[in-house]
This record gives C-alpha cells, structure tokens and sequence, in this order.
C-alpha cells in the first residue's frame, strides 16, 4: 500500500459506540492489521483506541508495553481517529455545564427554536431539553438599517457596516459593568463555559468578542461565540450551534487531552488528526464540539467514496451502513454531498457537514405484531440486553430473524455469550420465542380467514426481515429522487457489522442491479480515516444581490478568507503543491428562503465561472423549476482549504484461477424455501472468483448474503461485487385476506408515496408558506374517493380532503378524462377555508378511473378584503377571496390558465354591487398551483410502478386492507377508552355503550356542544354535536370536513401506534353535525376563521371528553400585517395541556397547526420590524399535579406604517384545566402607541399602525391536570 517511513506503523481508528475499530499499516506486511474492541470494558483497559495501538505496536516490535506505562511513539508514523465522544454526550445529555448568554428579551429563544413539535400525534409534546442550566440576558442591541428613511431616523454616528455589507445602528452599546456580577453568579454556581447568541452579531460580531474577552478575564474555561462558528443570518440555529458546541468541546478537549497524556514525550513529532463531520481531518487543536457530532459515520462516507467509486463502478453511490441500532444512509456522485445545517439529538447544528441520514432501524430493531400487522422498530432492545440470542433475557429483534433464516451463521460469531460469556448465540431460545410469536399470528390469521394456512416460524422471520428492509428503503427513496436523482441508476455500497445480510434484498427493493462490499466492510469507517485529507473552512456573510457590482467585492472576500485557510494548512507543514481549494457562494432568489451553497468552477479557458449561472442550473435541477425576472442575492461567501494528504492506497490483486475453496455448507431460508448453501471466506478468495447465487461469503465477523438469482465477483482490489439479475418484477399476492407481511410493507409504500409528493411540493412550490412553513398536506384515494394514506405536516388537513374528492367525483360523475386535474377550495365542496387550494388528479388505467392523488398547500393570498386573506372582520364568504367549486385546472393535458387566472381575479359574489379585490399575488398562486400538479404527477408514476410491481388487483386490495388495518386499531382503542372511561365515572350509557357529554365556548359565547357514545363491545363511537350554536356573524364558522379533521387528530393521538392515517380510522365513527350550526354552515358563511381557531376548540372538547388530557392554547393566534408592497403571516404557538402522567409544553405549537415560526434576525431584516421580545410567558399555564405549558410573549415595533390583522381565540374563555388542575391564562393582544398609552385590541382585529407603535401578543397558556 502506501509507502512507508524507516519501518513506522500508520493508524486508522473508530471509537464507536459500542465497538472500536483498528486498522493499523504495518511496514512490510501486504495486509493491514485489524483489530475489534469493545468501546467501554473498563475491567480490562481504560481507553480502547489507546488499547487497539499497545496490542498491535506489542505484536510487531516483539516488546511488552505494560498497560501502566505510556505508548512509545518512535514507531508510529500518524495516527487518525473518528470519535464518538461528542455524539454520545449530546444524546446522553453529558457534556459539559453551560450558561447561555443572548440579547435581551431573547432568554428563551432556543427553547422556543421554530416552536413546531417534533411529533404531531404526542400529546406529551416531548422535546429535547436544553443544553444549558442557566440564561444571562445581556443588555445590547443592534438593529438592522433596511433603507433610506431608517437611516435619517436619527444621526448617523451610531451607523457602522457590518461584515455582511448591510448597515446597522449600535442601538444599545454592550454594558460591560452590568454584565461583570451576572458572570461572576455563575463562576460562583460551578459553571465555566458560555454560549454566546447576540441579535445580528453575524454581520456585528463586537459585542459578542468583547463578551468574550470579559469571560476570559474573570476566569472562565471556554467560550463559544456564535458569530465565530458559523457566521450567518437566523439566530435560533447560530445560537444552538454556539450551544452544542459548549456543550461538547471541554468534553472533547478532556478526551483528547487524555488520550495524548498516554503516549511519551515524542507525541509532539507524531501527526494526530481527527475526523470532522464534514470527512475532513482537523489536529487536535482546531477538532472542536459542532464539528464532531458525525465523526465516526463521515469515516465511512470517505471510506466507501474513495475505494468503490469509479474504482469498482461508474455509477453513483447508495452509501448503506448498518449498525445494531439505526442504519445511516448517504449518497458519493464524485463529490461528498454536504448539508449546512442538521438536527442532531434534538439539537440544530448549523456547520459544513455531510450529508448522512440516520433511520431508526437496525439490528436491534424490536419485532412486533401488533393490529394484524408486522411492525418493525423505531424502538431498539439495545446492546442490554439485546436480541432474544445473546441470552441476556431480551426481546426478539432483526438479528434474531436472520438467525432463524440462517443469515447469520453462529459458527463464525464470537462465543461472548452466558454468564461465563464463552457460549454462541442461542438459537434454540430465538426459536422458541418465534414459535409463541408464530402461534399468536396464525390464530389472528385463522379467526380472519378459516381456511388460511399456518405461516411457519421461517416465514414469520422472513416477513420481519421484509418489512425491517422496507423501513431502510423509504430513507434511500427520499433521499436521492428528493434531489431529482432515480434511485435505480445507483450502485449499493454497503458496510457495516448488518449491512451485508440485507444488501440483496434491499437492492432489488430498489431496482438496483449492483451492490458493492469492501473488504473492510466492517471496519470501513475506521479505513476511512486514512483516505481523508485535512480541511480548514472559512466564512463570512456578506449580503448584497449578485451583479457587475457586487461579484468583485464577493471575489475580493474570496482571497482574503483563501489566504487564512492556506496559512492554517501550512502551518501544519503542507506545502503549497499540496494545497487545493474550493470557494462558494451561499445564493438564493430574493423572496425565497431556499439557499443553495454553490461551488466555483473554473472554465476552459481558466477564468471563473459565473455562480449565478450555476445557482439557476442547480436550483432547476433541485426544483424543477427557474424563477424569471428575479434577482439573485449573495447571503455568505465561503472558501474550503485541502491539504490532500495521498496515505492509503488501494493494491491491485493478482488474478487467480481454480475453483473457489467451499469452507463447508449451511441451510439458508430464502422465499422459496431452505437452500443449502456453500460458505467461502473473503481470505480465501482472490481475484477473478465468480460465486453464483445463493452462496456466503464470510468477511471477518460480517456475513454477506448472496440470494439466489445474484452472482458474486471478486474485484481486482479484493472487494466484493455482486450482481443482480433482473427477476420478473410482479409479485403475485393471492390469498382472500391481506398477507400481515405485505401489509406492512404496502403501509411503508402507500406513506412513501404520499411522503414523496410531499417533498415534491416543497421543492417545486415558491411560497414561504408550502416551501418553509410546510403548510400542505398530500394523500393518495381509491377509486371511491377513501382515503388510503396521508402525509401531513398540518393536523387540520388530516382526513379532510376525502370529502374533497369525493364531492369532486359526485360532481363530476362520467364527465373525468386521463389528463384532467381539478382544483378547490370552496368549504362547501369539502374544502376548509380558501387559502387552502386543493389540486385532484384522477388516475386512470385502461381507460378505469383507479385511484386519486392530491395535494392540498396553503396559499398567502386569495384575494379578499384584507391583503394576505386572513380577515378578522369578514361576514360572507365573498369577503375572502376566490371560491372555486369545480374547475378543471388541467384538461386533457392542457392548462387551462385562462380559467383559472379570471377564477382569481375575479372572486365571484352573489352581491355583484360588491368589488371585493382578486389575488394580490398571481405569479405565485400560478407557480404553486403548477407545483400541485407536479406533485399530483410524481404520485401517480410511483403508484404506477407499484402496480407494475405487485399487479393492479394487488395494489388496489392492499388500499382496502389499509385502511381495515387502520379501522381494527381504532376498535381496539376505543374499546380500551370505554373500560377506563366507565371505571372512572358514571357517565354510564345503555347496556355496553358510555355516554359522555362535553362543550366548550367560543369567544363570542358559542357553545360546542358533544355527546359522545362509546360502544365497548363494538368499539364503534358517535360523535353527536347536536346543541351546538348555529352559524354565526362572523368568520369562525368551520366547514364539516374541519370537524372530521379534529376527530381524526383526536383518534390518532389516543391510539399511540405509528398507524397509517386513512379512511379507516373513521369507519368505527358516526359524527353528527347539525345542518345549520357553525360547524356545518351555509356555503354563504365566512369560514377563514374555522379552520385555524374553531378547529382548536373542538379538538379541545373532544380530548377532554376522552378525558385524555387538559385544554390546550385553543388558538393558532394569526397575525398579518403588510401594505401594498408586502404581505407577512404567521401563527404564533402557545402552552399545551397537561396530561395525567406529564405536564404541559411552554411556547409551542398545538394540535391542529404545526407551522414553523420566522427566525427573528430573518423577521428584522426582510420586513419593517423590530422585534422586542419573543419568550416564554411565565406562569401563564394552569396549575395542578401537572403543570400546564406557558403560553408566549411577542413583542414587535414596525418601522413603517402598516396594517396589522389579529385572529384570535380564548380571550374571554380560558383553556380549562382537568381533574381539579386550573385554567391556564387567557391570551390577550395590546398596542402600545407612540405616546405610549396601552390599548387592548380583543380577539380579532385590523388597525392600521404608525411607526414606532408596538404590538403586543400574549397567548394562552395550558390547562393544569390535578387537583394539588
């Protein structure tokens, strides 16, 4: 391999989590030295990577290095090292202690982050805690100077030019002497390390720096300034960056430090490098916390890119690595695909990382059958006690399905198992365990069908298995056709201790026909570290819009940030020769928050490229679509520097002939039954081998399968290739009831369809509201207009666009053809409320109409009477813009813009002598319109390849057993809830139904009035809204399918099972809405208002007639403001209920709305606003054994004159809380004016605002549960 220097030993090495790996050069040798550790056997050793180089530099010197004394140096040449220190503190929560220092009026700004909650259906609303203990408001402001009129607002001495270009005023300079004793508090508590987040510091960094230099003065250890880590607009992500990296770096220091402290005094000499998230190596010194949270899986990215592509294959890569708890998915097209920002743990990290997907499946997964269903994870049995066959007392995982199927031979894994840990695995427990299993599914199977035949034990584990593979696919989909790539066109690279097993069937799940295995598969991440080169980054933003003017400043800041990074790499004693660099421009549209980082190119004739022309190439190729007439603005310049290193190098084997040496034969269960199948090992083999299907091929501890129909080759660099043979690709399902394994995995296929459409309408749409807001929703119907699976982002369109089509096909009847698409909105035909348009496209097959696909997205503006079409003061439906019953937006292929441009300009009224305006925004109604149908489409063709696949009979019976699926989990819960509903209270019905009565209030005195009946024997319940108030005066009036919504929500939170969210879940349900109430108003009566307050109320009255838990918020507290330049909208979020077993979440999104929330340095600089404060309101949430959530404070000046809307609820009628906990408070809404009187607004209300007046928006806070 690589040369060597006068006989020194090279290291690669991976702490992980559970395993340390070693591979070690060793001078002379052909082969490299590879060792296996456990990360943590403090009985033996203290540090395992130290460990791993005393074994094997003992091995080749011949001289004993006792465990007590330090690592001689003199014989190691470099050592390199991935770590999983930071990530295993960040998600044990064991870093270091921390304070955060941030703006004044911001002390809650990262528990807030964009106030969305992690999971939709968890009532517990559980979100990571904080990293930090304490919070130091720090007295100073900077503001933005957006134009002309801001900056003559007062003199001019106080305006400075930031580092972005963008000028800002020093409102409030930093106050060093307040700040001194606040310090000190906290060195007096024990903490020692900041996290710094100041307003705008990206663009003004000296407020932050001096913090700094006050800190290091007073003695503290670390701190980390978000304006030197990552240096760009939107504070909450800088902040949490500055946060994690507090957190993390003394831990890592400390680590570091310990593990250089066991080598001798020549470790100066030696050359340490650690792996960074983004697979570049950093020394010791510049290797800090936010950078190493994907330290060890970016080994494996480098490792697999550098060996198999356009070495082993021209295709792009699948990275696959599948370790025992989650499976980490990547993608290598010739360069490392990178992400700026990530979640991590619960923790948004904003730095250069790569991109690597992580899914909660791996060979831990727990195996469950629950609800006539194969379900496989998210939960993981853990390395304790782990799958059934360590004999520890564990539950059946994935690893014990491949036992059973013979995928994993206990002959070659290591005997560490039993009391005396010196027994293999138990197969004859695993056994056992799935015969229980066995006897539980086929009594299920046989009271649905009698004459169905029992599933063997084999057959059970192969179902698991399927499915486990199914749950691994839906990332691999998402991630390449995301960006526009067909998953089919790549090759597997495959590593990882489970990876191997899987490989075939994964691949063929996919369409793939090639699947590549290093050699080190087991240990690639750790080889990998020997591939990568040093990488030093700079960045700064600078904020202009790109043209003539603006591109020699951009290149100006290019040299300057290149000369840094080439000093940092010399200085590490690279020469000039081997330094390569890489700038980029951080580019997006003006009016979008799509960002694209883009690379310079060099042209032919050695001048640079132009980055605008790349930015429309890419942008078009991520969405499909270029935006005209458009500018483009520069947000951060950004240069990378390589000191290309050159270590390891692959080594051509020589080709071999003869028979490959069998090493003996084992039985393997494959879909068609047992096969005995010979077993090689990797060692034995050479190149040129060629193993048909089905064969082993044993590669150190890690088994690669090879089904039948695949063929194995063996590569010049010793690798392992395997080839697919394209089978015939329908799979014939035959049985009269569904099969509980293809169940499960048409419920993965149905939920990636409708997930898929969901990320095209993202990418394709322009709207803030679709595109970052993700206020839209897409689903896939049957012929009948049933819903068979929904991906929602919003609660409030769950269910609710069934009706939808299905009033589009009353409506239409014989009158739809192959290439209509129809668009809706109006309440009447199913919609909810205006802005929210609903594009259907009916499918065809044969000339049959099969199924349906649509997509519903929320648009800022319909026209109405407001701009932004979310009027508080509307009466008639008229008032809200353009309502479209039926239209066909596309016919026979043809879009029929004509139509639909009069349809928004022109809303229709019965009133003619009323002129009430169109769209405000036409272009953009057009472009996510069209995004819609692109969305539409992109279904239709997955549907269409899943009925090439399984056959249209096949695919259209699993719609209808999905949705059986669904309505059986349902029963289960509602007859669950009637046993503890008539335990708990007397509210008895007839025989075995439980009647429970429940209502609520509207603001205006409204009543919700719901009887509820549960059926325990059926499990069947009635939801009977009778007593409710009639349609009223004002714009709250919900259309039925709003209460559907709410209905749905309610049952899928109390279900707690990952169902998939189809018409099923309402077959056991009856809601009865009376005729003429507000929640099933005339097609006359405004309705802007019911989808996004009434919605709450009733998912209030329904949750606590479950008694499930206390009133939430009950409003989604809207507020827009803008004039005839500009329009703005956002939903500001609040405290949520608490529960029987937990208590209520501060500042956050509620039930039905989940929309994110503008980050505040984004909110100053796009719009003519300050924003004061935006944090927690404290004890805002009701009392009781359970706390309610704290609802929030906004506080924002507007610069300009503007008119300001509010729509908002509980401002008369607190949320309430249960069980004898209290209410939580009621929200209110104030305008300070410029002679500073206080003036309160009410619930609902448009008023136009001067310059300098403030707003002032407290909303609710939860309801307590629990009498204290």
């Amino acid at each position: 391999m690589g040369s060597f220097n006068e006989g020194k030993l090279k290291f690669c090495i991976d702490r992980g989590g559970t395993f340390t790996d070693v591979y070690a050069e060793i001078p002379g040798q052909h082969d490299g030295r590879v060792l296996k550790l456990l990360s943590v056997d403090p009985s033996n050793y203290d540090d395992a990577p130290i460990e791993g180089i005393r074994r094997i530099l003992e091995e080749f010197t011949g001289e004993r290095i006792p465990r007590t004394s330090k690592i001689p140096t003199d014989r190691i040449e470099w050592i390199r090292m991935g770590t999983t220190v930071a990530t295993n503190a960040l998600l044990e929560r064991k870093g270091e202690r921390i304070a955060l220092c941030v703006t004044r009026g911001f002390r809650d700004l990262l528990q807030i982050g964009n106030q969305a909650r992690p999971s939709i259906f968890d009532l517990t609303v559980s979100k990571p805690s904080n990293l930090y203990e304490e919070v130091i408001e720090v007295d100073e402001r900077i503001e933005l100077v957006r134009d002309k009129e801001e900056e003559n607002q007062e003199s001019s001495a106080s305006l400075v030019t930031g580092v972005s270009g963008e000028l800002v005023r020093v409102v409030k300079p930093l106050n060093e002497d307040a700040l001194k004793p606040l310090l000190k508090g906290l060195l007096e508590k024990g903490i020692s390390c900041l996290a710094v987040v100041l307003m705008h510091s990206y663009t003004y960094p000296q407020h932050e720096l001096a913090l700094e230099k006050l800190a290091a003065s007073l003695g503290f250890r670390h701190v980390s300034l978000s304006s030197a880590l990552t240096p760009m607009v939107r504070a909450v992500p800088r902040g949490l960056t500055a946060s994690v990296d507090a957190y993390l770096t003394p831990v890592i220091k400390e680590y570091l430090s310990g593990f250089i402290s066991k080598f001798d005094e020549g470790l100066g000499k030696l050359n340490v490098l650690f792996m960074q998230s983004d697979g570049g190596l950093a020394p010791e010194s510049r290797f800090s916390g936010h950078k190493a949270v994907l330290s060890g899986p970016a080994g494996g990215v480098v490792g697999y890119s550098q060996t198999l592509f356009n070495l082993e294959t021209e295709k792009p890569l699948i990275g696959f690595d599948m370790g025992g708890t989650s499976t980490d998915v990547s993608r290598y097209a010739g360069s490392y695909e990178q992400v700026l920002e990530t979640q991590i743990a619960g923790a948004i990290i904003q730095a250069p990382q790569l991109d690597i997907n992580t899914v909660a499946a791996g060979g831990g997964s727990k195996l469950k059958f629950q609800f006539g269903a194969f379900r496989v994870g998210p939960e993981s049995v853990g390395a304790h006690p782990g799958p059934v066959c360590y004999r520890k007392g564990g539950e059946l995982a994935v690893t014990d399905a491949n036992l059973i199927l013979g995928f994993v031979i206990p002959d070659y894994f290591p005997s560490i198992f039993g009391p005396k840990e010196d027994l293999p695995l138990d197969i004859k427990t695993t056994r056992e365990e799935f015969e229980k299993l066995a006897r539980e599914i086929n009594s299920y199977r046989n009271s649905q069908d009698p004459s169905t035949k029992d599933m063997t034990v084999e057959e059970i584990a192969l179902g698991f298995v399927n499915v486990a593979n199914e749950t691994m696919c839906r990332p691999i989909r998402q991630l390449t056709e995301m960006k526009g790539h067909e998953t089919r066109n790549h090759a597997l690279a495959c590593f990882g201790g489970a990876g191997p097993q899987h490989a075939c069937a994964i691949a063929r799940s996919l369409g793939m026909k090639e699947v590549l295995i290093h050699r080190f598969c087991g240990i690639l991440s750790a080889y990998g570290m020997g591939l990568a080169d040093v990488v030093e980054e700079a960045q700064e933003p600078y904020s202009a819009v790109y043209s003539p003017e603006s591109v020699p400043e951009a290149s100006r800041r290019e040299t300057m940030l290149l000369k840094q990074v080439k000093l940092k790499l010399q200085e590490q004693g690279f020469r000039e020769e081997n330094i390569t660099t890489e700038t980029y421009l951080n580019l997006r549209y003006e009016g979008t928050d799509t960002a694209i980082m883009v690379k310079g190119q060099i042209t032919e004739d050695g001048s640079a490229s132009d980055y605008a022309v790349e930015f429309v190439k890419l942008f078009q190729q991520e969405y499909g679509f270029k935006l005209q007439n458009r500018n483009i603005l520069i947000c951060d310049v950004r240069v990378r520097g390589i000191g290309v290193t050159n270590i390891l190098k692959p080594q051509d084997l020589e080709p071999v002939s003869g028979v490959p040496k069998v090493e003996g034969h084992y039985k393997v269960y494959f879909g068609n039954g047992w096969h005995d199948t010979p077993l090689f090992k990797l060692e034995n083999l050479g190149h040129g081998h060629l193993l048909p299907g089905p064969s082993i091929i044993m590669n150190g501890n890690s088994t690669v399968i090879v089904e039948p129909n695949c063929r194995a080759i063996i590569t010049k660099y010793g690798n392992v290739k395997i080839e697919l043979e394209s089978t015939s690709k329908t799979v014939k399902v035959e049985e009269k009831v569904a099969d509980v394994v293809q169940l499960s995995i048409f419920n993965h296929r149905f939920m990636g369809i409708a997930e898929q459409m969901g990320r095209t309408l993202q990418r394709t749409s322009i709207s803030t509201n679709i595109k970052e807001r993700l206020d839209f929703s897409c689903a896939l119907f049957g012929p009948d207009g049933g819903l068979v699976a929904n991906a929602p982002h919003v609660p409030v369109h769950l269910g609710a666009m069934s009706s939808t089509v299905q009033w589009q096909l009353n409506y239409w009847g014989d009158n739809l053809n192959e290439g209509d698409v129809l668009v809706t909105n109006h309440p009447c035909a199913g919609g909810s409320h205006l802005p929210d348009i609903t594009v259907i496209t009916p499918v065809f097959d044969n000339g049959r109409l099969v199924f349906f696909v649509a997509s519903r997205g929320h648009h800022a503006e319909i026209g109405g009477i407001t701009p932004g079409s979310m009027p508080p003061f509307s009466k008639s439906i008229w008032e809200e813009g353009a309502a479209i019953k039926a239209f066909k937006l596309v016919e026979k292929g043809i879009f029929q813009e004509e139509g639909i441009v009069k349809l928004l300009q022109f809303p229709c009224s019965d009133e003619v002598v009323h002129k009430i305006p169109g769209t405000r925004r036409l272009q953009d109604n057009l472009s996510d319109l069209r995004a819609q149908v692109a969305a539409n489409q992109r279904g239709i063709s997955l549907i269409k390849e899943l009925i090439e696949q399984y056959g249209l009979e096949t695919v259209q019976a699993y719609m209808t057993y999905v949705q059986l699926n669904a309505e059986e989990a349902v029963r289960e819960m509602l007859k669950s809830v009637a046993t503890r509903v008539s335990s708990q209270s007397s509210k008895l019905g007839d025989g075995n139904s439980v009647a429970i009565e429940e209502e609520d209030y509207m603001d205006d005195g409204s009543v919700i009035h719901l009887k509820l009946t549960i059926d325990s024997n059926k499990g069947e319940a009635i939801f009977d809204f009778s007593g409710t108030s009639p349609e009223v005066y004002g714009n709250w009036n919900a259309p039925e399918a709003v209460t559907a919504a709410a209905v749905i929500y309610c049952l899928r939170c109390l279900v707690d099972v990952d169902i998939p969210l189809n018409q099923g879940c309402l077959a056991p349900v009856k809601i009865h809405i009376p005729a003429g109430s507000f929640l099933s108003p005339s097609d006359k009566a405004a309705v802007v208002g019911g989808n996004v307050l009434t919605s709450q109320r009733i998912t209030d009255v329904v949750l606590t007639a479950f008694q499930a838990c206390a009133c939430s918020q009950g409003c989604m507290n809207n507020l827009t403001f803008g004039d005839d330049t500009f329009g703005y909208y956002e939903t500001i979020g609040g405290g949520s209920g608490a529960g029987p077993t937990w208590d209520g979440t501060s500042g956050v999104q509620c039930h039905m709305t989940n929309t994110r929330m503008t980050d505040p340095e984004i909110f100053e600089q796009r719009y003519p606003v300050l924003l004061h404060k935006f944090g927690l309101r404290e004890n805002s949430g009701g009392t009781g054994i359970h706390r309610g959530g704290d609802g929030l404070v906004r506080e924002i000046e507007f610069r300009h004159p503007v008119v300001v809307s509010i729509l908002s609820e509980r401002r008369v009628h607190a949320p309430r809380g249960l069980k004898g906990g209290k209410d939580g408070a009621r929200g209110a809404n104030y305008l300070i004016t410029k002679d500073k009187r206080i003036v309160y607004l009410g619930g609902k209300n448009t008023v136009e605002v001067q310059a300098g007046e403030i707003l002032q928006i407290l909303t609710p806070g939860g309801g307590g549960w629990g009498s204290l």
